[in-house]
């Protein structure tokens, strides 16, 4: 398999470059619900804003072939989250 896995605990790049985001594993803590947004870089175009209930875990599965990141998977918004694993290929 082509895919890959890269825990994040913070915003900002994931540092994959160009690539296709097949499932996103959230954490959430419990200080509120969360939300998670990721761009197309920094500064890029919105590709995934999601909420989460707050203190659970979450699995986010993208359909086909993913979402399509043309410059790099950047994490704009990491609100009462813990950690995230971005799987990517």
């Amino acid at each position: 398999s082509d895919v890959s896995a890269k825990r994040i605990t913070a915003v900002g790049s994931v540092a994959v470059g160009p690539a296709r985001v097949r499932q996103v594993q959230v954490l959430t803590n419990n200080t509120g619900a969360g939300r998670l947004t990721i761009t197309d870089g920094d500064g890029g175009a919105t590709l995934l804003d999601v909420d989460f209930k707050a203190d659970d875990s979450h699995s986010v599965n993208i359909p086909d072939y993913g979402v399509r990141f043309q410059d790099d998977v950047f994490i704009t918004a990491f609100t009462n989250i813990d950690a995230i694993t971005v799987f990517y290929s």
